[in-house]
C-alpha cells in the first residue's frame, strides 16, 4: 500500500500532498487522452486509485487498501488523494494532458463529462458476471445509469445521501402531534408549533445557497410526479408542481424565521440545533450535528413526507461511486479492487466512516446502521421500493448552473414575493428544455 502521510486528515498537508501527486502524474504522462482501449493485464502489479474526497476519506481508504493488499499480495494500490473541490478539474487536466488512474472516485454530478469524453469502461457487464450481481441498491444503480447520459453503466455506486425531514420529538410530544410522516401532517405541525412572539417556529426553510434541491423535493413530493421529463420537456413547471411550490413557499415568515431567506445549510442547521424550531429538511450529513446539540432523545429523522396513500416521491441525491478507466493497462486488477471496495464489509466500513447510505444491500443489517436509525430508515426506503426517485439530469452540462447560481437568487425573490412561483418554475423549465435539446443535438451519434 502506498498512501501519502499527512499531519492531519483534514489539514493543508493532505491537500498539498494530493496536488503534488496529481501534478507529478500529469507531468510524466505521455499525453494520452484516456480514451484508448487499455488492457486487462495480468491481474497483478500496481494500480492507481484516485480518491475524490481525500479530506474526509483518506483514513478509511488506507484501511480498505491494507485489507485488499493482504488478500491480494500480488497487487499494490497507489493512493492519490484529491480535494473534493478540485476533482473535476483534475480529471479534465488528466484527460487533456494524460495520466488518468486505473480506478477513480466518480460522483454522478460529473459522471457524464467523463462518459462523453469516453474515458470510462462500462461496468454493468462486469457487475453481472461477479459477486456484486444483485447486491447493489436498485435506486442507486438507476441514478448512476441516468447520470451517465447514455446506455450502460459507467460507475459502481458506493454511497449516497438522502433528503431527511428532521423533527423535534420533544416539541411534537408536548404539542400532542404525530410524527410528520405525510405532507398534511407536516403542514399541520408547522402551523401548530409556531408562536412567533416567543420565537418558536414550526419549520426552517432553506432560502440561501443550495435552496433549489429541497424546493424540488417539496414540489415532486407533493405532486407525486415521478419523472423529470415528459418527452423532451421537463415536468418542473407542470401545474401540479407549481401548486406544490406555491404551498411550500407560503410557509416563509408564516411558520419560519424571516432570516431563512439568506440561510445556507450551515446557518439553517445551526439555527435548528440551537433554537425552538420543530422541523428541518436536510440530508443525513447533519445527523452528528444534531446528536451533539440535542442528544439522541430530542429528535428523529424520517424520509421526506409521503402522500396520503403512502406514496413517497423524492428527487435523487448525488451518488458516489468508483469508475474503471478505459486506458488502464491492468483492468483486471483494477476491477478486483472495485469489487473488494464495493463488497459488504468494505462498503459498510466506508459508509460508517462517511455517515452515508451504503450501496451494498448486505450492509443493511450491520450494527452501525441499526444504531443510526435515520440512515437505516433511509436505506430501507431506497431498497424496498417504497420511494419513487425522480432522477435529476446531472448529465446536462448546464445542470449545476441552472440548479444553483442561475436560479437561487430567483428563489429568494419568490420567498420575498417579488417573483411568482409559476414564473420561477417556467424560467427553470425553459433553461432545462434548451439544455436538453442542446445536449441531445450534441450526442446524436
Amino acid at each position: 500500500m502506498r498512501i501519502p502521510t499527512a499531519s492531519g486528515s483534514r489539514g493543508r498537508g493532505s491537500a498539498a500532498v494530493a496536488l503534488t501527486a496529481v501534478l507529478a502524474l500529469t507531468a510524466t504522462a505521455c499525453g494520452d487522452d484516456g480514451s484508448g482501449s487499455g488492457d486487462e493485464g495480468s491481474g497483478k502489479g500496481e494500480i492507481t486509485l484516485w480518491d475524490n474526497n481525500t479530506g474526509e476519506r483518506r483514513e478509511i481508504w488506507a484501511q480498505i487498501i491494507k485489507d485488499f493488499e493482504a488478500q491480494n499480495p500480488d497487487i499494490k494500490v497507489k493512493y492519490v488523494g484529491l480535494p473534493i473541490d478540485q476533482v473535476q478539474a483534475k480529471y479534465d487536466t488528466a484527460i487533456d494532458g494524460g495520466g488518468l488512474p486505473d480506478v477513480g472516485g466518480v460522483g454522478t454530478a460529473y459522471l457524464s463529462n467523463l462518459v462523453v469524453r469516453d474515458v470510462l469502461d462500462r461496468v454493468d457487464q462486469r457487475i453481472e458476471a461477479g459477486p456484486l450481481k444483485g447486491k447493489l441498491v436498485p435506486a442507486m444503480v438507476d441514478s448512476v445509469k441516468a447520470a451517465g447520459g447514455r446506455e450502460g453503466m459507467y460507475s459502481v455506486p458506493t454511497s449516497t445521501n438522502n433528503g431527511t425531514l428532521w423533527y423535534r420529538t420533544d416539541l411534537f410530544s408536548a404539542a400532542g402531534l404525530e410524527p410528520p410522516t405525510t405532507w398534511s401532517k407536516f403542514y399541520a405541525a408547522a402551523e401548530k408549533l409556531t408562536d412567533a412572539g416567543k420565537n418558536e417556529f414550526g419549520y426552517t426553510i432553506r432560502g440561501g445557497a443550495g435552496s433549489i434541491a429541497p424546493a424540488m423535493d417539496a414540489m415532486y413530493g407533493q405532486s407525486g410526479i415521478t419523472s423529470f421529463w415528459d418527452g423532451d420537456k421537463t415536468t418542473v413547471n407542470d401545474p401540479r408542481n407549481v401548486a406544490a411550490l406555491e404551498k411550500y413557499v407560503a410557509l416563509y415568515k408564516k411558520v419560519t424565521p424571516s432570516a431563512d431567506v439568506n440561510n445556507d445549510f450551515i446557518k439553517m442547521v445551526a439555527q435548528w440545533d440551537n433554537g425552538s424550531i420543530g422541523m428541518l429538511t436536510h440530508n443525513l450529513a447533519s445527523y452528528q450535528d444534531h446528536v451533539k446539540a440535542l442528544g439522541n432523545e430530542k429528535f428523529k429523522g424520517l424520509p421526506y413526507p409521503a402522500q396520503e396513500d403512502g406514496t413517497r416521491v423524492q428527487v435523487s441525491n448525488p451518488v458516489d461511486g468508483l469508475g474503471l478507466f478505459k486506458n488502464s493497462k491492468n483492468k483486471a486488477a483494477g476491477w478486483k479492487f472495485i469489487e473488494f471496495a464495493a463488497s459488504h464489509k468494505s462498503n459498510s466500513a466506508w459508509n460508517a466512516s462517511a455517515g452515508s447510505i451504503p450501496a451494498n444491500t448486505d450492509a443493511a443489517g450491520d450494527a452501525w446502521i441499526k444504531d443510526a436509525v435515520p440512515t437505516a430508515t433511509a436505506m430501507k426506503a431506497l431498497s424496498d421500493g417504497s420511494t419513487k426517485l425522480v432522477n435529476l439530469p446531472y448529465y446536462l452540462p448546464d445542470w449545476n448552473t441552472i440548479s444553483k447560481s442561475g436560479n437561487e437568487p430567483n428563489f429568494q425573490k419568490v420567498l420575498l414575493g417579488d417573483m411568482t412561483p409559476k414564473a420561477f418554475a417556467d424560467k427553470i423549465a425553459k433553461e432545462l428544455n434548451d439544455a436538453q435539446a442542446e445536449w441531445k443535438e450534441q450526442n446524436k451519434s
